[in-house]
């Protein structure tokens, strides 16, 4: 039988603080936001409701309210489970969702809706994930402030769309960062549809489209890896540490968020990681190169210990100039409605995503059918996996030339 609790998000503070749900089931506990507020000072913690005071003279009603949602909580484990689904945080919250935060017959408006959405997903998606949310959120709100107006689901259209747009490009953010934002704001929209709270579908029309453009990233081919692998850099442990770890992210494919929280029970069998990955939620399993076997060897099967992404980037490109990685490579990126080219040593590019672009075009290179490396790298369709192949065309002649095909 599953156990319902209710905490405050914030017990010590004087103003109001959310009330949390946490519906304990099978070892598995889902947080859930009510959308309910109460005073701290009013709240009884040991009892988990409002005390009975005249201060708060709304107490009956407040404490009916949070016995309705625990038993809204209880009815929507029991429906999962009379559907015929083993009960988990995702099927709940959408059970939940439909009876408390996004019921059909609560008006809603875009800005509460993506507020409450995002504060939900808090404890189902990867941090990443959350922090682009709130920065769309933040455009969102700035674009509107600029135009003293406020935002209904009904006021989503191309019109919005396009004049959307038109302020990021204004604000200088290239073409990318803004389509980021147009697909962040179209998931706002499916789920508010999903949840019968939006009714437009604009969002839906071809030319309410994520803008895109490819950028020229760069990926470290092998030979430059092994300048990397190969320096003598001993004297400084905190810059062969950074080096060792960036190396483990080359051959493994993994996300920063993940190959900087390895731990060495996440080795099995001397010759695999098995980890399960933070922005998608999934187990994999990955053979283990023999430069990251040797770095293991190196530090007694421990994983170097990671710094921030900002401080490892910056060590990084120190680190790609001391391995000589110097040819002027140009990148062309539209910012602002404008085509910009910078041209710079390809050291000073060099930056923790690099390894995983790095680990697809390598092993991409090296015959490794497409279906393996997206087992590693997570990817759900070649089209994104592609992305991440970086080969010039004199490169991909070259893998071409020994195909029988050429013969």
């Amino acid at each position: 039988m599953p156990e319902v609790n209710f905490f405050l998000k914030q017990p010590k503070s004087k103003e109001e603080s959310l009330i949390y749900l946490f519906l304990s089931y099978n070892n598995t506990r889902l947080k859930y936001s009510t959308g309910e507020k109460i005073k701290p000072v009013y709240w009884d913690s040991e009892n988990q409701k409002v005390k009975g005071t005249k201060k708060f003279p709304e107490y009956p009603e407040f404490n009916s309210t949070l016995k309705d949602i625990e038993k809204k909580a209880f009815d929507a484990y029991r429906k999962v489970l009379n559907d015929g689904f083993e009960p988990s945080n995702g099927l709940i919250k959408k059970e939940l969702d439909k009876t408390i935060r996004f019921s059909e017959n609560r008006k809603v408006d875009f800005f509460t809706f993506m507020k409450e959405y995002i504060e939900e997903s808090k404890s189902l998606k990867a941090t990443g994930t959350i922090k682009a949310y709130n920065t769309t959120q933040k455009r969102i709100e700035d674009y509107c402030k600029s135009k003293n107006k406020t935002l209904q689901f009904e006021d989503i259209d191309l019109e919005f769309y396009n004049s959307f747009v038109a302020y990021l490009t204004k604000e200088n953010y290239s073409q990318n960062t803004i389509g980021k934002h147009i697909k962040i704001l179209k998931t706002f929209l499916n789920e508010a549809t999903e949840k019968g709270i939006n009714k437009t579908v604009y969002f839906k029309r071809r030319k309410f489209k994520r803008l895109t453009e490819d950028t020229d990233k760069i990926y470290l081919n092998e030979k430059e890896l092994g300048a990397i692998y190969n320096l003598d850099i001993s004297k400084d442990k905190q810059l062969e540490s950074i080096r060792d770890l960036f190396i483990i992210g080359c051959y493994t494919g993994l996300r920063f968020s993940d190959f900087s929280e390895l731990k060495t029970e996440n080795i099995i069998d001397g010759d695999k990681i098995k980890i399960r990955t933070n922005k998608t939620d999934e187990v994999v399993i990955i053979p283990l190169h023999r430069f990251v076997k040797e770095i293991l060897r190196r530090n007694k099967n421990r994983i170097p210990k990671a710094m921030s992404n900002p401080k490892m980037n910056f060590y990084l490109k120190h680190i790609g100039s001391l391995a000589k990685i110097k040819d002027v490579v140009e990148f062309s990126i539209t910012k602002g409605g404008k085509l910009e080219k910078t041209s710079k040593e390809k050291c000073k590019f060099i930056c923790t995503h690099t390894a995983r672009r790095s680990f697809a075009t390598n092993s991409f290179k090296a015959g490794v059918p497409s279906i393996s490396i997206m087992k590693i790298t997570g990817h759900q369709t070649e089209r994104s996996f592609l992305r991440y192949i970086r080969i010039s065309q004199e490169e991909n002649a070259n893998n071409l030339l020994d195909h029988p095909f050429f013969k």
